[in-house]
């Protein structure tokens, strides 16, 4: 029994266990994160049966190999949270949205007041049902509900995670950071991360961190504030946000003019030789082309090959494939020529080399902050390393043209970037900057380096179209196209003929055209305003939209409950799909129960977000080792129900009949393509195919049996130089990766940006942008990066707001998930905004003191903390940490709720712009829609001691929703040691 101050153990780890605490151990894979480490739930049959006792990391398990962080090992705390939802709810009649008064109703009720509700709208208008999902990991099945529908309404949460971190990355080498590619830290010694806090690829990232430093490695944190990984860095060199973009054009120029870049990289990996056309006119800024039909057509984004480069050898411009990769040519890089009929051009690396002439690191100083010879010596290191810290490994390799390789060259300079980067409204040109600095230094996929993962590098651009055709939006119909993609040119916009938008968040619009993961974040406001037209039914999937998913979240929360001059909800019917009690459900109309990740089947596979590593490509799954909690079902359960009720092509038979009983059915039968399937390990009828092959009906079952994984090594041939690896290319298109072998040559310098661009002058028949929007498609889709600030401080008195402000995950929690976990709350239980010490005196604010927060577009009260780790010029706070008072189960008056706050409500979802039909446009990237959220400005004041010591705003506590688990003194009892 436990004693209070006894100092007898709760238990001897060392001790055998006793009989009645004997435990099974079943692997899966965690989700308390998006890192998705193999891990083993040990398990004690109780009372009520199978019950959680320890989770720890999978040895195992490639990615992870055993190391488990706290938010894993606190993944037993989020099974047994007090805000599971456990039974289906409907909201009571009479009742208004966000007061969460709810009565229970069965899983037919909800299935068939849904399925009838859908069938309606599917059979009269599709595109009035939108699909919004956040975090989740199951995009291919979600986007192909969607297509099925026939709405073009859907998206994931990228557009307000890090899609200019991918689209940015993608067209331009192909690939990105992350799951999709990384730094080569093995053989690294030079590491420089930009803008990463402690939560992407995390306990992997440890681990090779730890061993880069243990080799001597060198390791330089870019970043406004020192934590998570910046902690341990050699060097930390603060900058303001949102100026990377300068530093990187400052980097570039001094590695230019003090030629510290890989010329024969240049020359035949990259468009760099490539003659780029200067005279005015349709072809200006594009590729110059051979005009001869068996050349084929004109080089751009979909058809990159038919381009010319000048030869120095002789004086004359040559077709660049495959002359102008031939021995014995010798690529131009810089200079102005002449082609025969007259036309003016220049090779697109001199366009570069202009272009960072004057950004000097001067002029870079004073943007970022960064002194210009800190810059001058970095760049110089990064060069140094590059070129002269240059090896070679003996693996020989063959080239897409058919040149031997004997040797692989490595290029010893990593770097990391995340969200710091990618969430400002000029985040894809600056990652564009970044790719093109790792271009020039020879990085891309060599060892040392950047290294791709399968199923990239993909092909520039991506041969993935998005769905862009109003006409095929019919009843009963599915599109013809996916409703996410990448688009080349101005044909592939999804827009009517008058240029508006075709769907409701605006994305592969004139207003956000390569918008590849969608705009979330303007979901709500676009379909209340009606812009461009109203919708019916909103269904979001595992996104906080009430709350820290959303920008300007009190707003938001009017929004959800608005209604029209007839007295009914502007958006009239919304369906909330989650685990747990969010701030979310309590505006929903139709609330679904979902199950834990270790209550459900999930994918991580190569249709959608893998777990490769570089040396091949890795997928994985999560087995139930749980029984659902209650009546929840998993969302993926759900999808496949809704699609056989509607009569789905892709789920029902001729007749009608189900094509799949369930969600682990679908995912071993549904095949794309013929042998490619959501998994690629144990195909074939006897599980002994891998990559490719017919249905295995015991796939799950091997997976289970392998540690949830599967893993294929590649041959050391096909390790490196993936874009140009004619091994590797043929050996992608074969798998199903790619659908072409095409080498994939670099772009840095963009003509898909430019074809835009001439639309937007002009200077080019077919789709032209409205008016209003003219000047900003030519001035943002400059096809060389540039710097500019973000678009947020045009619209800001800069010298009333003083301050940048931003957020940071906690290392111990991950978005909202967490902050309700009664163990990893006992870490960070409320949040601070830490401010650097001369800021807060010069504002009178007290360490541990009440401060207000202030930016143009609303304000905030929480506590202040002193620390050095920030740049004098920003303050900062942790993300989602703060609560609405009783949401997830939470005890009235707790910390999150009366300490904590949520730095969105001084964020605007929209900017002013004249010409819209609101006056406004999403405060985003205007090539992606990425979500600024990192752009506000602010300034701060002490709070009056007469004024609660509590945080603004607050809301009305909401009542617990019927079923929900609740009693969170018996959980943290029982997990202590006590009785239950």
């Amino acid at each position: 029994m436990f004693q209070f101050l006894s100092l007898e153990p709760l238990h001897d780890p060392l001790a055998a266990p006793a009989p009645t605490d004997a435990t099974t151990v079943k692997t899966t894979t965690c989700y308390m994160c998006a890192c998705r480490c193999g891990i083993r739930v040990h398990l004690r049959e109780g009372e009520r049966g199978p019950e959680v006792r320890y989770i720890d990391g999978n040895p195992a398990h490639p990615l992870n190999q055993g190391v488990i962080c706290a938010k894993g090992s606190a993944g037993i705390m989020k099974q047994y949270s007090p805000a599971r939802l456990t039974q289906p709810l409907r909201r009571k009649p009479g009742s208004e949205r966000g007061a969460g008064e709810f009565e229970p109703i069965s899983w037919d009720e909800a299935l068939g007041l849904l399925t009838e509700r859908l069938a309606k709208i599917r059979a009269t208008d599709p595109k009035k049902f939108a699909l919004f999902t956040g975090r989740d990991q199951m995009q291919a099945l979600t986007g192909l509900f969607a297509r099925q529908f026939g709405t073009p309404n859907y998206a994931a949460h990228g557009g307000f995670c890090s899609v200019n971190m991918a689209a940015g990355m993608i067209y331009t080498i192909g690939g990105s950071f992350w799951e999709f590619g990384g730094p080569d830290l093995e053989r690294s010694k030079l590491f420089v991360m930009i803008g990463t806090a402690e939560d992407h690829h995390s306990n992997p990232m440890k681990m090779a961190l730890g061993k880069f430093k243990r080799a001597g490695g060198r390791f330089i944190a870019i970043n406004p504030i020192r934590t998570g990984y910046a902690a341990i860095a050699d060097e930390w060199i603060p900058i303001k946000p949102g100026t990377d973009g300068a530093l990187f054009m400052a980097l570039l120029h001094v590695l230019i003019a003090d030629d510290l870049i890989d010329h024969d990289f240049l020359k035949r990996f990259t468009n760099a030789p490539q003659l780029v056309v200067l005279d005015d006119g349709a072809r200006d800024g594009l590729f110059a082309f051979d005009p001869d039909p068996a050349r084929g057509p004109p080089g751009d984004g979909r058809h990159p090959h038919n381009k010319l480069i000048w030869c120095k050898n002789g004086g004359r411009a040559l077709n660049a494939y495959p002359e102008g990769i031939a021995d014995g040519c010798d690529p131009a890089l810089e200079g102005h020529y002449t082609l025969p009929d007259g036309t003016r051009v220049a090779p697109s690396f001199q366009l570069l080399r202009e272009r960072v002439a004057d950004c000097t690191p001067d002029w870079a100083e004073a943007i970022c902050g960064v002194p210009a010879a800190r810059i001058r010596q970095l760049a110089r290191e990064m060069g140094e390393t590059a070129m002269h810290q240059a090896f070679e490994l003996p693996i020989p390799w063959e080239d897409a043209w058919g040149k031997q390789h004997p040797t692989t060259i490595g290029r010893p300079v990593a770097f990391h970037a995340m969200r710091g980067l990618a969430a400002h409204s000029n985040g894809f040109q600056t990652v564009r900057a970044l790719s093109v600095l790792m271009s020039v230094l020879g990085t891309i996929d060599r060892p040392g380096g950047f290294r791709h993962k399968a199923p990239y590098p993909r092909h520039i651009v991506p041969n993935y179209r998005a769905f862009n055709d109003p006409a095929m939006i019919q009843p009963n119909t599915p599109l013809n196209a996916a409703p996410l993609g990448f688009p080349a040119n101005p044909d592939e916009l999804a827009i009517y003929p008058d240029g508006s938008p075709i769907r409701i968040d605006h994305a592969f619009s004139w207003e956000h055209p390569l918008s590849a993961h969608g705009l979330m974040h303007n979901v709500i406001t676009n379909a209340v305003k009606g812009d461009p037209y109203r919708i019916d039914t909103l269904m979001i999937f595992m996104a906080n939209m009430a709350w820290n998913s959303s920008m300007n979240t009190q707003a938001v929360r009017e929004m959800l409950n608005r209604k029209d001059e007839h007295g009914e909800h502007c958006i009239p019917f919304l369906v909330v799909c989650d685990a747990f009690q969010s701030e979310t459900v309590a505006f929903a109309d139709l609330v679904l129960p979902d199950t834990t990740y270790l209550e459900r089947h999930d994918v991580m596979g190569m249709l959608d977000r893998p777990i490769s590593e570089f040396d091949g490509p890795v997928d994985s799954v999560r087995v139930p080792v749980l029984p659902p909690t209650g009546q929840c079902r998993p969302f993926q359960e759900v999808l496949i129900e809704l699609a056989s009720r509607l009569k789905f092509p892709a789920f029902t038979m001729a007749e009608g009949a189900p094509k799949f009983k369930d969600y682990p059915d679908f995912v071993v039968n549904f095949q794309p393509a013929p042998g490619i399937g959501f998994l690629m390990g144990w195909r074939g009828k006897d599980g002994t195919d891998h990559l490719r092959g017919e249905p295995n009906p015991r796939q799950w079952e091997m997976y289970a049996q392998n540690n949830c994984v599967f893993q294929y090594h590649m041959p050391e041939g096909m390790q490196y130089m993936r874009n140009w690896n004619r091994a590797y290319l043929d050996f992608a298109k074969d798998k199903g990766w790619r659908q072409k072998n095409d080498p994939v040559q670099l772009a840095l310098y963009s003509d898909t940006l430019q074809c835009f661009r001439l639309a937007a002058q002009g200077k080019c028949g077919g789709r032209q942008p409205p008016e209003h929007l003219r000047e900003r498609i030519a001035t943002y889709f400059d096809p060389l990066p540039f710097w500019y600030a973000p678009l947020e401080e045009a619209a800001t008195d800069l010298a009333a707001y003083p301050l940048n402000a931003v957020t940071q995950r906690p290392m111990a929690m991950y978005h909202s998930w967490d902050s309700q976990n009664a163990w990893l709350r006992q870490i960070h239980s409320h949040n601070y905004l830490h401010v650097n010490p001369k800021t807060a005196l010069a504002a009178g604010i007290v360490d541990g003191g009440w401060c207000w927060v202030e930016s143009q577009w609303g304000k905030v009260r929480g506590m202040a903390r002193y620390t050095e780790a920030v740049e004098p010029g920003t303050v900062w706070t942790w993300n989602a940490i703060g609560k609405a008072d009783s949401a997830w189960q939470l005890a009235p008056g707790s910390d999150e709720a009366r300490k904590g706050f949520l730095l969105n409500h001084l964020i605007s979802e929209e900017l002013p712009c004249a010409g819209t039909p609101a006056g406004t446009i999403s405060n985003s990237d205007p090539i992606t829609g990425q979500a600024g959220w990192y752009d506000v400005r602010v300034r701060i004041r002490p709070a009056e001691p007469e004024e609660p010591h509590e945080s603004y705003p607050q809301f009305a506590a909401v009542p617990p929703a019927p079923g929900v688990r609740g009693k969170a003194q018996r959980v943290l009892a029982y997990f202590a040691g006590g009785k239950k």
